[in-house]
């Protein structure tokens, strides 16, 4: 450790493992992907899923004997808030929460911070009683009490629009015909700039994946991706709604002009002191045009194996196959499993000085330092397959595809497995086995199938249980026996009730699934023989292949997620029809 002995981290992580939530183990790795990435130690442990934000306000509650406090299940008075400014709040990072005689009680983070304390006591007037909370907490209340909610703010900007003599809002249910010089003088009208970034903090606040902007007939809604599901946002009026696309053209630098073709671009963002990539891609519709933007947060992206969820045997399947000099490995899934996320680690597992590595990508996501990444460009010929050619130039050792879509792009990456290279990629396919006969329609022929590829990874992202109202409830007899759960009796499983620090959902925040099918020889023989998609996976689980509903209902049982996620997500044995 380091900083002596009585360093506050160190003293909280002592805790955290007398009271067995950490082990030596979890916290090496932490300090190890601490080193790399700086920033603080106790929020790496919670983004590599190690402890829960709970656990650590009650490890440093009892190590340091201050009370905690839940701000996302207490309701703050307004006159309480009234002393003290959102400028003092955001500085010292701070909550009023109560005040009894001449005691006023602040949540606080760090309540060893003695200099916040004092100034506050002096601004006040009152003695103060710090109780304890986690920063994430904190963050989430001074948006919510001092900076209010996107929904107050757009009605603000709206009420406000009414009364300006220079845009009229008008009732109407087509699409406002605006020409080009009045759609770039609105894009540059201050309460249009205010909506566009309102929208786009929000979706970051929230942790939204994902933003769609949609006209409908008569209004134009806002959607918010959330742990892989849309939720509804404030409804912006539909006479806004050609200003606030043009406005997100222009960040893009695409053409306002434009309004018949699609469109695709990205564009950078500064929000809360973090960057924020976002993509954007722009479609027509009979009503108007609808923004689809992917939020892409750097800060988010825990690009480590060990930190993606992962069960013990395809985690170590992944990370043995990863170190073969050459051949191929695939990741295949719907859109936004988390396949280009678990390539991104497998690179960052294997990657070293004395590897050249290099990446074709439909476009790059995230940076990788030390990683040579080319982006696919389709308006100038720049394809994968034409990218791959002038990248075996290249002299790679190692080669991930962004995806795989044609036989041009797969016939190069087994080529380029055969010849000695280790080539990594994706495929929309929605098993493991189901990808070996998706190569094989492609035109590809068993016997390259089998000489290349070395393992194919299934994948999906199931919502976690919110941990702030995790409850306990009981499985009915007849759901036990239908899954084939070993138990006698009752079986207790968890769910989330809902509560504010997850929008009410019961979910707050995925885990990985994964199945790994190897390529062992009775697989490989199955393959040359054009085997069936059923035959390959009936063999690949005697031979230890556990699969993605096998892997679900495991995290069922360790309480990390619900048995509705489960089903809703994975497909078992027991939902094909005979």
């Amino acid at each position: 450790m380091e900083d002596g002995a009585l360093s506050l981290r160190d003293r909280i992580v002592k805790i955290l493992v007398e009271k067995k939530l950490l082990s030596k183990n979890d916290i090496n790795k932490a300090l190890e992907l601490h080193k790399k990435k700086g920033g603080k130690v106790s929020d790496i442990l919670v983004g590599m899923g190690l402890v829960s934000r709970q656990d650590l306000t009650v490890a440093l509650s009892q190590e340091l004997g201050f009370p905690p406090i839940d701000l996302s299940r207490y309701k703050i008075k307004p006159d309480i808030l009234k002393l003290l400014s959102k400028k003092i709040v955001k500085q010292y990072r701070i909550i009023p929460v109560s005040k009894m005689g001449n005691v006023l009680t602040i949540a606080m983070a760090d309540p060893l911070n003695v200099l916040a304390i004092d100034d506050i006591k002096t601004i006040t007037g009152f003695d103060i009683g710090p109780v304890i909370t986690n920063e994430a907490d904190i963050n989430d209340a001074i948006a919510d009490y001092y900076e209010g909610h996107a929904h107050d703010a757009i009605e603000k900007i709206v009420e406000g629009m009414k009364d300006s003599a220079d845009i009229s809002l008008l009732e109407e249910t087509g699409e406002s015909e605006y020409n080009k010089a009045d759609l770039l003088r609105l894009t540059q009208d201050a309460p249009v700039v205010k909506l566009t970034n309102l929208l786009l903090a929000e979706g970051v606040k929230i942790r939204a994946s994902d933003i769609l902007i949609e006209p409908l007939e008569r209004e134009s809604r806002v959607r918010y991706r959330i742990d892989g599901v849309f939720i509804e946002g404030r409804k912006p009026p539909k006479s806004l709604h050609s200003a606030l696309i043009s406005r997100l053209k222009v960040m893009a630098g695409l053409n306002i002009a434009e309004r018949r073709l699609p469109q695709d671009g990205r564009f950078k963002v500064k929000v809360e002191n973090r960057e924020i990539d976002f993509r954007i891609s722009v479609i027509p519709s009979s009503v108007g045009e609808k923004a689809a933007l992917r939020i892409l947060d750097k800060n988010q992206a825990m690009l480590n194996l060990d930190s993606l969820g992962f069960e013990k045997k395809p985690l170590l399947d992944m990370k043995k196959i990863s170190q073969r000099p050459h051949g191929m490995i695939l990741i295949c899934g719907p859109t936004g499993c988390g396949k280009t996320t678990t390539l991104y680690s497998i690179l960052k597992h294997i990657d070293s000085p004395e590897k050249n590595i290099i990446t074709v990508e439909d476009p790059v996501e995230y940076q990788l330092r030390g990683i040579n990444q080319v982006s696919v460009r389709h308006d100038i010929g720049l394809t994968f397959s034409a990218a791959l050619r002038s990248i075996l130039r290249q002299d790679p050792d190692i080669i991930m595809i962004g995806e795989i879509r044609d036989f041009e792009t797969v016939d190069i990456a087994i080529k380029s497995a055969l010849t000695g290279h280790l080539v990594l990629s994706t495929l929309h396919t929605t098993t493991a086995s189901g990808s070996v006969v998706r190569l094989l329609n492609m035109g590809v022929e068993p016997f390259l199938i089998t000489s290349s590829l070395l393992l194919v990874g299934a994948e999906r992202l199931v919502r976690k249980i919110c941990s702030n109202c995790k409850e306990p409830y009981s499985l009915d007899k007849a759901m036990v026996e239908k899954l084939e759960f070993k138990s006698k009796g009752k079986m207790i499983l968890y769910r989330g009730r809902g509560c504010k620090a997850c929008q009410n959902t019961g979910y707050k925040g995925r885990v990985g699934l994964i199945e790994t099918l190897l390529l062992t020889p009775a697989v490989r023989d199955l393959i040359l023989h054009k085997a069936q998609e059923s035959e390959i996976v009936a063999t690949a689980r005697k031979e230890g292949m556990v699969t993605l509903r096998q892997n679900g209902l495991g995290k069922v049982l360790a309480g990390e997620t619900t048995l509705e996620e489960i089903l809703r997500v994975t497909v078992g044995d027991q939902d094909i029809p005979d």
